[in-house]
């Protein structure tokens, strides 16, 4: 075994760089083939590359160390050399315990690829190494919150034994699936599969034939595109308004198909709209959708409706999602068909009609069936499952549910009645599979294409024009409403339908049967419980990714799964709540997640007892450990009360912190810095059990120290590429390993030092090393002061949110492509971060945000956004803008020798100053003095003078700012760095910067 003294090669050294780059492109589109993500649908699930490589950073000895083995040593080289295929200069590398530790970094960043993932000549090295490190025993890895099961699983790859528990039944369920049901059945299962899918198309197309009719011309329709609506309220108009987000149906770049409102007025009768297909020939020809905010409005008479009435009527109708017919089968209100997608028997592509009476009454005959399997239902025996799910949502205002205000108060109300009895003709027939012992594994299996089907045909999945496909109801963590809607044939082969869907899981099968031949061990259980079925001392690595503090709200949303997984496989032992038999949903009230919505033993589930169920937690995995056992935990909360939450647990449960590796994880086409609770990178902490007779540190010791640790850190972290936020927090890890190797900290007159006093110091020396990069002054490991030769606290505030805005995926310049293209559609090109990351930095740097609000910043929400320049430009100088400015400096009534914005002439006459100064004026009418001015103000004044053109005005107070002082041009330099390439703001500081004097 390795000896307890000796380092895991996780502890000093990882490559982040190449294992990032492999992780974000697991979440790439299209994802790779195969991938386990792809089998079933979780909330956070952690990239195989990442867990791969940590795995085996945390197994494999330090070479370098001078306890590793020199068995070890001696197996690695040969093992390493003896690969095929091998990278030339190994031979050299092979001759030094320092070129062993980079063969063998260079191994483990290679094998995070997902082509390598089951690569034969892979998996034997990794293998045998981890073998070499343990040659005793295979180790066990245990996770306690092993989710979707990227850590157990890659833990079998290696060839270890794997311990995967959870809470949530529908995570217990995918465990199981994917560590027992594939690799027990071997590869077989892949040709049972198939022969389940062709038997199963063959009674779906029985049981729905009539419910999704073709067409009389012999073609296909492939998807129903549907609109929901409400009732105009204006006095004498009552004409129905369907409500659309877009008129657009196809809006490719060689190819653009969209809808056109006609209005109808029948004389002395109700009008209404109709809707014609149309090619464009350029975008202004397609109309705005008909609701924005959650208002609607009438395209007869232009009347609004506020979204308060927009609520109250569908609550009416459980959400709307269903048409209203009369007792002959006529369409009479409710949610209506927009236009119907088809493919033509020997065409290539999309084609587009509109409704017919046909669609209707295929809808309309679908609703009866509904209605009689519930009468059937209530007259039977009302103890089994309502064939329909009626299970109850959770309360309004749980976290990434919207949908109850609209009358949505059931699972089943997500669905139209095509949908649920499609989802139920699916069901019962996997039910049936699953009678027989013998072919539950196939069930198993064909019960995850159930759970993919429901994702993408519901009532919330939505029309994607620019690639004529089907989005998803769970693109973000969240169960969002949405006002049109696509629904389509589960038995068709165009979309996400049952063939599709097991299509995936077939390669699932195959790739994971390939690659793992043993089983794990699944339970269901509570990590905060000590009744988990492990002795003490047995695990060998403890490795795993606990809930984000009050991020994902994962037991209310795998409900969603659930109420249609219960039917399918009836009385299967883990999709119940083993705490509470009367509850018929996911456990809610132990899972560990803050929310302050529910009750633990009558306590609310606030921080405190977050940081309780926390420290009980890693409490259990301590004690798991054997004694020369190591751990990692992963986490990715963007705010740093999520942080201070998961830490103190942690320290609380006995650990040290002895490494800190940030890894991107996540896809950079997400929506930077908005109120997202997700980094670009998930740090893994590698940690130690602290030793019972860790000695108590010195405060003064710590604080010396901690500059040192954290500067050195931020270069090696820049140097791999980690930007902004994703940097901050991974500074926490080493910040942290100097403070939880003591048993406690402690000031010299013998003060309690709390972890949150000590982060306070964290955010602070790291605040102060980012101003000494991007403003060229001394950082905290110069032990600089927080005022000593430095900017106006606006320019240092705009600094700050502009570094931390950085993204770590794309680069620091690069970064915010995606962001600002998406910002555009959501119209706000400004920055924002939440109010607590941004309140972290300014406090202890001496920047008070109050005084800068509403001058460059604006806090709504728990939100601060950073203004942009135009807006400046109205606060800065009223309507008029820079313009008057300009003519003042051109005219040469202001003097080069005296120019000063906001310091002017005595010409200019007081009301005019003050109304150009805003509150920078005095009302004593002094112009003259320079107290509201700052550097950050002439800047923008400047690069609002190259806005408008006027480059003489430009060119003269370019030249006097240059003679003033050198931190205009230091800030520019700064900001020119900061800003997103593809911003306004960054090319006008660059056009300033090249009309600068030299």
């Amino acid at each position: 075994m390795i000896p307890r003294v000796c380092k895991r090669l996780a502890e000093v050294d990882f490559p982040i760089a190449e294992v990032s780059r492999h992780a974000v492109a697991e979440k790439r589109f299209p994802v790779p083939r195969g991938l386990p993500s792809t089998l079933h649908h979780w909330w956070a699930r952690r990239p195989l590359a990442s867990s791969r490589a940590i795995l085996m950073g945390l197994l494999l000895p330090d070479t370098v160390d001078r306890h590793c083995p020199a068995e070890f040593k001696e197996k690695a080289r040969a093992l390493l050399l003896g690969m095929h295929g091998r990278p030339s200069g190994w031979d050299r590398l092979a001759e030094t315990d320092e070129g062993l530790r980079q063969m063998i970094l260079r191994f483990i960043s290679d094998f995070a690829s997902w082509n390598n993932a089951a690569d034969e000549v892979f998996l034997k090295t990794a293998r045998a190494l981890v073998e070499a490190a343990h040659p005793h025993e295979d180790p066990l890895v245990v996770d306690h919150f092993a989710g979707g099961g990227s850590i157990p699983l890659e833990a079998l790859r290696l060839g270890c034994e794997a311990f995967a528990s959870d809470l949530n039944p529908v995570a217990c369920f995918i465990l199981k699936v994917m560590l027992e049901t594939i690799p027990r059945s071997g590869s077989d299962v892949a040709d049972e599969l198939q022969e389940a899918l062709e038997s199963i198309q063959n009674e779906l197309l029985a049981g729905l034939a009539d419910f999704y009719p073709k067409d009389p011309d012999g073609a296909t329709p492939i998807a129903y595109l549907w609109a929901r609506t409400v009732v105009c309220e204006a006095p004498d108009c009552g004409a129905e308004i369907p409500l659309m987000r877009s008129f657009w149906l196809c809006k490719k770049s060689n190819r653009k198909r969209a809808l056109r409102k006609m209005v109808r007025k029948p004389f002395n009768a109700c009008s209404w709209v109709d809707f014609e297909i149309f090619e464009p020939d350029n975008d202004n020809e397609v109309e705005s959708g008909t609701v924005t905010g959650g208002r609607a409005t009438c395209a007869i008479c232009g009347t609004t409706l506020q979204p308060e009435r927009v609520r109250a009527q569908f609550r009416d109708c459980n959400g709307g999602a269903n048409p209203k017919f009369d007792g002959h089968g006529q369409r009479i209100g409710g949610a209506k068909i927009i236009a119907v997608v088809i493919q033509r028997p020997g065409e290539r592509g999309r084609r587009y009609r509109l409704p017919t009476d046909a669609d209707y009454a295929a809808v309309f005959g679908a609703q009866r069936r509904v209605a009689d399997l519930l009468r059937e239902w209530e007259l039977g025996d009302e103890l089994h499952l309502c064939p329909i799910p009626n299970e109850p949502l959770p309360p309004v205002g749980t976290l990434g549910f919207r949908v109850q205000r609209y009358g949505i108060l059931q699972w089943g109300d997500l669905f139209t009645a095509r949908q649920n009895l499609s989802l139920y003709i699916i069901s019962k027939i996997i039910s049936k599979i699953y009678q027989s012992e013998k072919s539950q594994p196939i069930a198993e299996l064909l019960a995850c294409a159930v759970s993919k089907v429901a994702d993408f045909n519901c009532s919330l999945a939505t029309w994607r024009a620019s690639s004529e496909d089907v989005g998803d109801l769970f693109g973000r963590q969240a169960v969002p409403f949405v006002w049109d809607f696509v629904e389509t044939d589960i038995n068709g082969k165009a979309y996400m339908g049952v063939e599709r869907a097991v299509r995936h899981i077939l390669e699932v099968v195959k790739k994971t049967t390939s690659a793992i031949s043993r089983t794990g061990s699944v339970r269901q259980a509570d990590a905060a419980k000590t009744s988990l079925p492990l002795p003490y001392g047995i695990a060998e690595v403890y490795f795993t990714d606990p809930p984000y503090y009050d991020a994902v709200p994962y037991s209310d949303l795998s409900d969603f799964f659930l109420v249609w997984l219960k039917r399918t496989l009836p009385d299967h032992p883990l999709l119940v709540d083993p705490f509470d038999h009367n509850n018929p949903l996911s456990p809610k009230i132990p899972e560990a997640v803050q929310d302050r919505s529910k009750q633990y033993e009558g306590s609310p589930k606030n921080r405190q007892w977050f940081e309780m169920v926390m420290a009980q937690t890693f409490a259990n995995g301590r004690q798991m450990l054997s004694e020369d056992g190591i751990g990692s935990v992963v986490f990715a909360h963007k705010t740093t009360e999520g942080w201070e939450a998961l830490l103190s647990g942690m320290i609380r449960g006995g650990w040290t912190v002895t490494g800190s590796w940030p890894i991107a994880t996540e896809s950079v086409t997400r929506l930077r810095a908005r109120e997202s609770a997700a980094l670009a990178t998930s740090v893994h902490l590698v940690c130690r059990p602290r030793s019972e007779s860790a000695p108590v540190g010195d405060w003064a010791d710590v604080l010396n120290e901690l500059p040192i640790s954290v500067g050195e850190w931020m270069k090696r972290l820049e140097s791999e590429g980690i930007r902004g936020a994703d940097l901050v927090f991974a500074c926490v890890g080493p910040a942290l390993e100097i403070y939880s190797r003591y048993s406690g900290v402690e000031t010299a007159e013998g003060r309690a030092v709390e972890l949150s006093e000590y982060l306070e110091k964290v955010w602070e020396v790291v605040g102060l090393e980012a101003l000494g990069q991007v403003l060229g002054t001394v950082g905290a490991s110069g032990q600089q002061s927080i005022t000593e030769g430095a900017l106006e606290e606006d320019a240092r505030l705009t600094a700050l949110f502009l570094w931390t805005m950085q993204s770590t995926v794309s680069g620091s310049n690069e970064q915010s492509d995606d962001y600002v293209e998406e910002a555009r559609r959501h119209n706000s090109l400004s920055f924002t971060l939440p109010f607590d990351v941004v309140r972290r930095f300014s406090q202890p740097l001496g920047i008070h945000l109050d005084d800068w609000e509403n001058r460059i910043i604006e806090i709504k929400k728990g939100v601060v956004r950073l203004l942009s320049v135009e807006e400046r430009s109205r606060r800065l100088f009223g309507e008029s803008g820079a313009g008057t400015l300009a003519d003042e400096i051109e005219s040469g009534t202001m003097s080069s020798l005296q120019l000063n914005l906001f310091s002017v002439s005595p010409s200019i006459t007081r009301g005019r100053v003050r109304r150009r100064m805003g509150s920078g004026a005095d009302e004593s009418g002094d112009l003259t003095t320079y107290h509201a001015t700052t550097t950050l103000d002439r800047l923008h004044a400047a690069m609002l003078l190259q806005a408008s053109g006027r480059t003489g005005a430009l060119r003269t107070l370019l030249r006097v700012e240059r003679e003033r002082t050198p931190d205009f041009l230091r800030l520019a330099n700064a900001l020119s760095a900061l800003y997103p390439r593809p911003s306004q703001a960054k090319r006008l500081v660059d056009a300033m910067l090249l009309a600068m004097p030299r």
